[in-house]
């Protein structure tokens, strides 16, 4: 019984030191990217996390600029919607009546409710339930596209 054991904890730990530890063999091999996206649009992940939700970096920048040009600095224009270009939408939906919660640049539902309403006012037809589902996305696509840097 004592060989089976020793033989049990030699293959948990190979398992743990092949997956980066002991301590996060658990969790670095749990979770699929998506569920990692998914945190980082509830906020969960980090206030440094990048939510292009869905845009390319052509889209995206067009995004930053569109932010750019109408006074809400979303800092460097790279195609990479981060703490900063958040920060400068939400001051932006803000301005607008579409936004009332903290100026923190996490893409929460809050903050995707002012998007929706945004792209509403637009021409889009989405309900402003604050989840960044496939028809958000797709008409965060085709508006940021309409804009060029």
């Amino acid at each position: 019984m004592r060989g089976i054991t020793k033989a049990l904890v030699g293959v948990t730990t190979a398992v743990g030191i092949a997956a980066g530890g002991m301590v996060t063999a658990g969790t670095a091999m749990a979770a699929p990217a998506s569920v990692v996206q998914e945190q980082a649009v509830s906020g969960e992940a980090g206030v440094l996390a990048v939510v292009n939700l869905g845009l390319d970096t052509a889209h995206a920048k067009s995004w930053q600029c569109l932010l750019r040009d109408r006074g809400y600095s979303p800092g460097t224009i790279d195609g990479q919607l981060g703490t900063n270009s958040w920060k400068a939408a939400q001051r932006f939906f803000d301005s607008l009546g579409y936004y009332d919660d903290a100026i923190d640049g996490i893409v929460g539902p809050n903050t995707i409710k002012g998007l929706q309403r945004y792209l509403n006012l637009h021409g889009a037809s989405l309900a402003v339930d604050g989840i960044a589902g496939p028809a958000t996305k797709a008409e965060f696509w085709d508006f940021a596209g309409t804009h060029r840097c």
